[in-house]
C-alpha cells in the first residue's frame, strides 16, 4: 500500500516529491509483473540431459502448419531459359504463426518421393565377356506424373516437430514436382538443396506456385538447418554440404552414395550393386525419372542418352572426368557442418567404403566428426538419443558435450542397434596392419601364415556358376583358391580396410577378378546380415574386386582414383596388383579359421563371361594385410602361440 511504501522510503527519501516519484515507479514495475504473471505462457523448446525433449504444446498434429512451395535454385537444368524451381514442403509447429517462435530445421531430400520405376526385365543383361561391347538395353516404362500433390513426405515430423524442430523437405529436381532434370549426382543435386537451405535464410526467394511471383519467407526459421536421410536421401546431405553453403549446421547421412563409380564400379571393374545386378547409372535415372512429361524429352536426350552414353564407359569400367564429377571426394574441403556418419559392414548395396573414404578426408580438415557402424544390412540409422544430442548441440546450441564424446560408435556382433560400443576412433585406435601371407594348397584348404610364404603357381578356373558360398564351403574346386589361417583359440577383433597383393596371370586379355575374406567353418546364412543380395553369412567378414587390366591403377593400393586407363592384359604374363576389400570392423571368435579365398567372376557382383578363363596366381607375389586390433602379438596369441 501507498501508506507502506512512504513510511518505508522516509529514510532514504526525505522530500515530499522524491517520495511520491518512488511510489509512482514502483507502481509501474508492479503493475508490469502483474501483468507478466497473467499473460499466457509461450511455448518454447524444453532440454533436458542435452537433449532436445518432447513438448506437449507441440504434439498436437492438427495444429502443426503445413504448407508447400517452390524454391528458385541458381541453375536451369532442363534447358528453358529459367532458373529450375524445386518443390518444398514445410511442418512447423503452430506457436511459430503464434507466437513468434522462431526454430531450426531439420531437412530431407530425396528423388523418390513421387514414386519409382524399377522393372528389372529392364537392368543391363550381363552375360557379355569382360572387356566386350555390352548389349544395348530398354529403358524401363516412364513413372507416371502427378502434378497435384502438395503433400511430399511426412518422413522425420513425428520424431523432431514435438522436439521443437521443424521440418522441410524437397523434392530433387526432375521429380515430383521440382523442375529440372534428375542428373544422378550431377551439380544440380547438390545445388537444389543448397539454394532450400539459402530460402531458410531469406538469401533465396520461394514462390506459392511453380511458375508464378508471390513470395514465401521462412520468417520462422533461425536459419540452423541440419540434414539427414538414408541411401539416395543420405548421398544429398553430403552433397550439400559439399557446396559450404551457410546455415547448414550438421548432417546425419545414413549409408550415403558419396561416388556413383564407387556404387557401379570397383578398381577399374565393372560391377553391380548387391540385390540390384545389372544396374548401372541409367537405370537409376529412369528409375527416379518422375518430373513433368514436359521435360522428359530434353532431359532423356541431354541426360540418359547424351552425358551418360559419352561417359558411363561398361566396356571399361575406367575411372573418366564423367565419373569424377560425380564423386563427393575432391570437394569434401568445403564442408564446414558437422558430420555424424552412420552406415553398416555389411551393406553391399552402398558398400562401407562411401562412408570411411568421407570420414578420413574429414579428419584431416577437422569439422566436427562422429562414427555409427553397425553390423546389418542397407540402412539403419543411429539411435535417436545420439541424433538428437547432435541436432541439439549444433541447430540449438546447447552445450551438451557431445563434440567430447567417443568419436565411434559400433554395435557388436549381436547386440541391438541401440547399444553400440564406444571406441576412440574407426579404425580402432589399437590396430595395427599384420602381413598373412598363402603357402600354397589353394585349390584344397591351404596354409595362410604370418611367416615365409610358398612359391610357384596355383591355377584357378572361371565359372560364373559357382556361388561364393559354395566355393567357400568346398573341401576342394578348381575354381577358387583358398588360403586359411590355423584354427583361432580364442576371438581375433579386425578393424579397418584388407589389403591384397595378387600377382596374377590370365589367359584372356580380360578377366574379373574377385577376393574374399571368410571364416571358416562356414556357417549358414543368417538373417539381416549382407543387405540386399550376395547372400548373407555369418562367415562372410568382407570382400572387393577388381580388374587386372588396371593393375597400373593398383600396384599401390588404396581406392581407385586414379585416370590412369585399363589396356588388355598380354595371356601368361604376370601383373602384380593390389587393392583394397570393403572397410569392416568385426570380431572372428574362436573356434574359426580366417581364410582369403580368390576367384574370378563373383555371381551377385560381375558381369557373367563364359567359364573357362584361367588365372594364374605365383604365390611368392600374393599377400593380404590384416587390420587386427593389437597386432601381430594378438594374432600369434590367438593362434596359440608364445
Amino acid at each position: 500500500p501507498r501508506s507502506y511504501l512512504l513510511r518505508h522510503m522516509k529514510p532514504l527519501c526525505a522530500h515530499a516529491s522524491c517520495r511520491s516519484g518512488f511510489v509512482i515507479a514502483f507502481a509501474i514495475l508492479l503493475s508490469a509483473a502483474n501483468a507478466a504473471a497473467q499473460a499466457p505462457t509461450r511455448t518454447v523448446p524444453v532440454f533436458a540431459n542435452g537433449l532436445a525433449q518432447v513438448v506437449p504444446g507441440f504434439q498436437d498434429t492438427t495444429q502443426w502448419i503445413r504448407q508447400h512451395l517452390w524454391v528458385e535454385t541458381e541453375f536451369d537444368s532442363d534447358g528453358d531459359g529459367k532458373r529450375d524451381r524445386v518443390h518444398v514442403d514445410v511442418t512447423r509447429q503452430l506457436q511459430t504463426e503464434t507466437e513468434g517462435l522462431k526454430v531450426p530445421v531439420v531437412y530431407e531430400s530425396s528423388p523418390y518421393y513421387a514414386g519409382t520405376s524399377g522393372a528389372r526385365q529392364f537392368l543391363w543383361d550381363v552375360k557379355q565377356e569382360v572387356g566386350a561391347p555390352p548389349p544395348t538395353r530398354t529403358s524401363q516404362t516412364p513413372i507416371e506424373y502427378d502434378g497435384t500433390r502438395t503433400r511430399i513426405s511426412n518422413s522425420q515430423v513425428n520424431a523432431w516437430v514435438p522436439r521443437g524442430f521443424a521440418v522441410v523437405h524437397s523434392e530433387s529436381p526432375g521429380t515430383g514436382r521440382s523442375q529440372g532434370c534428375p542428373t544422378v549426382g550431377a551439380d544440380n543435386e547438390s545445388l537444389a538443396p543448397k539454394a532450400v537451405i539459402d530460402w531458410l535464410n531469406g538469401r533465396a526467394r520461394g514462390y506459392t506456385t511453380i511458375d508464378g511471383t508471390e513470395q514465401v519467407v521462412a520468417t520462422w526459421a533461425t536459419g540452423k538447418v541440419g540434414m539427414t536421410g538414408t541411401s539416395y536421401n543420405g548421398t544429398l546431405p553430403l552433397a550439400a554440404a559439399t557446396t559450404g553453403v551457410a546455415g547448414l549446421e550438421a548432417i546425419i547421412p545414413i549409408a550415403p552414395n558419396t561416388s556413383y563409380y564407387h556404387y557401379y564400379r570397383s578398381n577399374g571393374l565393372v560391377r553391380h550393386p548387391g540385390g540390384w545386378l545389372g544396374e548401372d547409372i541409367d537405370f537409376l535415372y529412369d528409375f527416379i525419372n518422375s518430373g513433368d512429361t514436359a521435360r522428359r524429352a530434353y532431359c532423356n536426350r541431354t541426360v540418359r542418352d547424351g552425358e551418360y552414353v559419352r561417359g558411363r564407359d561398361r566396356q571399361t569400367g575406367d575411372y573418366n572426368d564423367f565419373w569424377e564429377g560425380r564423386d563427393y571426394l575432391p570437394k569434401v574441403k568445403f564442408v564446414r557442418a558437422a558430420v555424424l556418419m552412420a552406415h553398416a559392414f555389411n551393406d553391399w548395396n552402398v558398400v562401407p567404403e562411401h562412408s570411411v573414404r568421407i570420414v578420413e578426408a574429414l579428419k584431416r580438415q577437422g569439422v566436427p566428426l562422429q562414427m555409427y557402424y553397425h553390423q546389418g544390412g542397407h540402412g539403419g540409422q543411429p539411435p535417436i538419443d545420439q541424433m538428437n544430442k547432435w541436432f541439439t548441440r549444433y541447430l540449438f546450441g546447447i552445450e551438451n558435450g557431445v563434440e567430447k564424446d567417443p568419436k565411434a560408435w559400433i554395435v557388436r556382433e549381436g547386440q541391438p542397434a541401440t547399444n553400440p560400443t564406444p571406441y576412440g576412433d574407426y579404425p580402432n585406435p589399437e590396430m595395427r596392419a599384420v602381413t598373412l601371407r598363402p603357402q600354397g594348397g589353394g585349390n584344397g584348404i591351404g596354409t595362410l601364415t604370418e611367416g615365409n610364404g610358398g612359391r610357384g603357381p596355383e591355377k584357378l578356373v572361371d565359372d560364373v556358376a559357382q556361388t561364393f558360398g559354395a566355393l567357400a564351403q568346398a573341401t576342394e574346386s578348381k575354381n577358387r583358391l583358398l588360403y586359411a589361417t590355423p584354427e583361432l583359440k580364442e576371438a581375433v577383433h579386425i578393424s579397418g580396410t584388407v589389403n591384397v597383393t595378387v600377382r596374377l596371370a590370365s589367359s584372356k586379355p580380360a578377366a574379373n577378378l574377385t577376393a574374399y575374406l571368410v571364416a571358416i567353418p562356414w556357417d549358414a546364412p543368417i538373417a539381416g546380415r549382407g543387405g540386399r543380395g550376395g547372400g548373407p553369412s555369418s562367415s562372410l567378414i568382407t570382400r572387393g574386386w577388381a580388374d587386372p587390366q588396371n593393375y597400373k591403377s593398383l600396384t599401390k593400393g588404396g581406392n581407385y582414383d586414379s585416370k590412369s586407363r585399363g589396356e588388355p592384359l598380354v595371356p601368361g604374363r604376370f601383373y602384380d596388383l593390389t587393392f583394397s576389400l570393403q572397410p569392416d570392423d568385426q570380431i572372428i571368435p574362436a573356434g574359426k579359421r580366417i581364410a582369403l579365398m580368390i576367384f574370378s567372376s563373383d555371381p551377385d557382383f560381375t558381369l557373367w563371361p563364359q567359364p573357362g578363363t584361367e588365372l594364374t596366381v605365383e604365390l611368392a607375389g600374393t599377400s593380404i594385410s590384416l587390420p587386427v586390433v593389437g597386432g601381430s602379438a594378438a594374432l600369434r596369441r590367438a593362434f596359440g602361440a608364445q
